[in-house]
């Protein structure tokens, strides 16, 4: 029996409300050894008396020293084995939009970037531009006709973008162009099947023509390409636990995470004030509150340690407006950490608390990843976070006679 399967014999049809706050990137490391990470310098209160209060460990988003993408790192929070449910970030960004995903189209995650006159990469997120900058600029890739497939370029924010590739025959095992490095030209794409390899063709031909299209228009006068996938197969949240669950996120990205497992998407404004507002006038219909807080994973990216320790403040500071809501769980965590000493995701364990009405508390000082090193929930994999959540909600019943 797998751990879904269990999941669907042990639920039961009530229970209490559970809220998953996951702060982006929310792990870090000191900048020298021996000091401090980003989580353990900020001056959190409200986090801190839910680690006194509730339950610590830390959470792999995959495996010990596997470095996860966000995806794979949303869905082990969710409860699916991100080994087995391997989604590609396209289809995830198309669906974040709202764009009807085809079973002819391989999705795309576009990035603006910038490139010099050699065509080397000087900026990999073409400086963050405006999102109005993003929407002016795809207006220019749409103009771009590729022999032989379908395309539609529709933009995100900021950066990103979506390329859709519709046609027969495609396939979706493409290396990403992006090369995770500035001062080396953007790569080809190369397939790993027929199937593939005609998807790499369409891309390479894409490619070369918005070289041209976006030639004058730098700091956004380039793109790369990342995440090629078709759409999955993949049970929902209320198949599988029988919650009826409603996502609170301002990316898009993680709205698609979430439209993907089944969930509702609420209007979540732009700012976390208007996230909470959201999940006070939604509480009354769901039973699971999925609330995304991006800005402790674009901080890190940008290595900045105290932009980060003043995002994870912000976060801390509305953790009573939702605990004046009464959930029955509330967890905090992490989809992956991005430590801002190196700009990026790593593969370091991510801290979690836990408060519920039903839990045995650490008694602990300071929510933080040193002290949840040695929590009462240990180190475990993220998957089994919400079989965690369902049983301190009152939502499984006994195993077995």
């Amino acid at each position: 029996m797998n751990l879904h399967d269990l999941i669907r014999e042990l639920r039961e049809p009530t229970g209490g409300k559970i809220v998953l706050l996951v702060a982006d990137g929310l792990g870090g490391l000191p900048l020298l050894l021996g000091g401090k990470t980003e989580l353990e310098t900020a001056r959190t209160p409200h986090l801190d008396t839910l680690a006194c209060e509730g339950v610590c460990g830390l959470s792999l988003p995959v495996l010990p020293g596997i470095t996860p993408g966000s995806g794979p790192g949303h869905l082990g929070l969710f409860g699916y084995d991100p080994l087995q449910y391997r989604i590609g970030r396209g289809v995830l960004e198309a669906l974040g939009i709202n764009f009807q995903v085809t079973p002819r189209d391989v999705a795309i995650r576009g990035n603006f970037c910038t490139v010099d006159a050699d065509g080397l990469i000087t900026d990999r997120r073409a400086g963050r531009p405006s999102t109005e900058r993003c929407i002016a600029m795809c207006q220019k890739l749409a103009a771009i006709r590729v022999p032989g497939v379908e395309v539609f370029v529709e933009p995100v924010r900021e950066h990103r973008f979506v390329l859709v590739l519709r046609g027969d025959g495609l396939g979706d095992r493409v290396n990403d162009t992006d090369p995770q490095a500035t001062g080396v030209k953007p790569l080809p794409a190369a397939g790993e099947d027929d199937a593939s390899q005609r998807t790499a063709e369409a891309a390479n031909q894409f490619l070369a023509e918005a070289a041209r299209v976006l030639k004058d228009d730098a700091p956004t006068n380039m793109a790369t390409l990342r995440g090629f996938a078709r759409y999955p197969q993949i049970a929902t949240m209320q198949d599988i636990y029988g919650l009826k669950s409603t996502a609170i996120a301002v990316y898009p990205m993680y709205k698609g995470l979430a439209r993907l497992v089944g969930m509702d998407i609420a209007d979540a404004g732009s700012t976390l004030s208007d996230q909470v507002a959201t999940l006070q006038k939604v509480w009354p219909q769901y039973d699971f509150f999925f609330m995304h807080y991006k800005y402790t994973d674009s901080t890190g990216e940008d290595g900045n340690f105290a932009a980060k320790v003043e995002k994870i403040e912000q976060l801390d500071a509305v953790i009573p407006q939702i605990r004046d809501l009464n959930p029955d769980v509330l967890i905090v965590t992490g989809d992956h950490s991005t430590p801002s000493k190196l700009k990026s995701h790593s593969w370091h364990p991510v801290p979690v608390v836990l408060w519920a009405k039903s839990c045995r508390s650490d008694g602990f000082s300071k929510f933080s990843e040193s002290q949840c090193r040695t929590g009462g929930l240990g180190q475990f994999q993220a998957m089994y976070l919400m079989s965690l959540a369902m049983a301190h909600a009152g939502r499984f019943g006994k195993y077995g006679a």
